[in-house]
């Protein structure tokens, strides 16, 4: 009995070998469209085009070639019903035992400079994902093919019958999730921009969440050793690794976090940070000095954490971080100077990360017990002329510079976070105490641990102030000028402390919580 595959593809990589190999090895008649069957008919001789099988021309521009009844039909024919077998007799349908497909590059047509939304429509494969389907859909007869790198797979198991219909189901599960994937990225396309027309529109978030990422990397493990972890989605495409191990989970969480930080600056600027918190930030007009105070800020706890910083790193800034024990340093260029420093550091890895190449906006997902949370990531560029001053005192150009620096730290630390800074570096972080007023007097407890001095200084709250101790840990350590979101309601009495202690306060009237 003759045996057929049916082979349309846009990936042709080793499609040739393949197919010969299908044909001269295990008999097959292949049955191919368009540039797929004129690349294997020069290559391997005989090929059948499916408007030959069918009867049927191609139609619609090429958008309609397989979608057919005698292609379909010798899909899904169930070899062990006798009335699908005397359909397939009646109508003279060719049973195919093999589907080859891969899809129309509909998501790498979105990445194209300057395409055009008719060329994105036609990337939209309608027959392609139909065969797949299809042939997943009768796995116990039908071998499904969607990726080139299961050929060699596919031969194996064709010529060692014992383990195919475990090859076969298995296949089948890959099929549909390339067709899932592929058809998010699709509905991923019509939604973004969508005018909202539907009563489900008001929230700006879907009914229906569908997610699909690749896996990029798998882990050496979790969190902790007993969990295990891949990387899916595109974070390392935006990031070159050009020294070191490989990244663990806790790395991956640190390198984001840092990059989202040192993103609030544009001036010459150092972010060390430390199980996703910031332990010191610093601007400054060279990375060298922007190193040393950020530093400054606490000197125990950079050791075995992550660095980022938004300039080159030279060869003096090089010197000194290399004093430290680090896991990551994180730029948009290393010079050869910096290079030969860091390449005696073996374990150090370093990554060259574009700024544009990390996709800003988007959503941030959590899993809770039994779902997930959804919102949008906390990117708002806070614009100061929106603030008010509630406090009898203005703030000077000084304590301006020192407020909206420690606002833009307060932003990236876990919450309850407070901050204290001077214009360009941090002297204090409190993150993640379960009281307010405890934040801010670890954060003190840090800058005096250090030897800095907090006179003068800004103290920012990423929250409200709730009660007039936490001011008061600020004002008593020296702190003259506040910054929080303010809406509590004993406002009033923390502005009567801040005017009591002669210091001056901003409302920002947004809220920059980090759970």
């Amino acid at each position: 009995m003759e045996r057929f595959a049916l082979i349309s593809t846009s990936n042709k990589a080793n499609i040739v070998d393949f197919a010969r190999e299908l044909r001269k090895k295990y008999g097959y008649s292949i049955i191919s469209t368009g540039g797929t069957a004129e690349l294997l008919r020069g290559e391997i001789g005989e090929v059948i085009d499916v408007s030959e099988y069918t009867g049927f021309p191609e139609l619609m521009g090429g958008r309609i070639k397989t979608l057919h009844p005698k292609v379909h039909g010798g899909i899904l024919c169930r070899r062990g019903v006798a009335t699908d077998l005397e359909e397939a007799r009646q109508y003279d349908i060719s049973l195919i035992d093999l589907v080859v497909v891969n899809l129309y590059p509909f998501q790498e047509t979105l990445g194209k400079p300057s395409v055009t939304e008719n060329e994105i429509i036609e990337e939209i494969d309608i027959g392609g994902v139909t065969l797949l389907r299809a042939a997943a859909k009768n796995w116990e007869h039908v071998t499904v093919v969607c990726d080139p790198s299961d050929y060699s797979l596919v031969t194996s198991g064709l010529e060692d019958q014992n383990n195919i219909k475990d090859l076969r189901r298995t296949l089948a599960a890959k099929a549909f999730d390339h067709t899932a994937r592929y058809d998010c990225s699709i509905s991923g396309y019509f939604n973004r921009g969508r005018p909202a027309v539907l009563s489900s529109d008001r929230d700006d978030l879907p009914e229906i969440l569908s997610l699909s990422y690749s896996k990029e990397k798998q882990l050496r493990y979790g969190e902790n050793p007993h969990q295990n972890a891949s990387l899916y989605g595109g974070f390392l495409g935006g990031c070159d690794q050009i020294q070191g191990k490989d990244l663990s989970y806790n790395n991956i969480l640190d390198a984001s976090a840092a990059i989202n930080l040192v993103d609030e600056f544009n001036i010459p600027t150092t972010v060390i940070l430390k199980h996703n918190n910031p332990c010191g930030v610093a601007s400054a007009e060279d990375l060298g000095r922007a190193w040393e105070e950020a530093f400054a800020t606490d000197m125990d706890a950079p050791f075995g954490g992550v660095v980022a910083v938004n300039r080159e790193v030279d060869g003096e800034a090089a010197k000194l971080m290399s004093r430290v024990w680090l896991e990551i340093i994180i730029a948009p260029g290393f010079s050869y100077e910096a290079q030969q420093l860091f390449s005696k550091k073996k374990n150090l890895r370093l990554l060259v990360r574009e700024k544009e190449t990390i996709v800003q906006g988007g959503r941030e997902i959590r899993t809770v017990e039994g779902g997930i949370l959804v919102q949008d990531r906390d990117q708002m560029k806070d614009d100061p002329s929106t603030f008010k001053v509630v406090t009898q005192k203005e703030p000077n150009e000084v304590d301006w510079k020192a407020l909206l620096f420690a606002w833009k730290v307060a932003k990236h630390v876990k919450s309850n976070a407070i901050v204290f800074a001077s214009a360009e570096r941090t002297l204090g972080i409190g993150a993640g105490q379960m009281s307010r007023v405890d934040s801010a007097r670890f954060a003190v407890t840090k800058a005096e641990a250090a030897g800095l001095s907090l006179k003068g200084s800004a103290m920012a709250s990423d929250g409200l102030i709730p009660f007039r101790d936490g001011l008061m840990t600020g004002a008593n350590a020296g702190a003259a000028a506040v910054i929080q979101p303010g809406g509590s309601i004993r406002d009033e009495e923390v502005i009567d402390a801040a005017n009591s202690e002669g210091m001056t306060m901003v409302f920002t009237g947004c809220r920059h919580f980090r759970h």
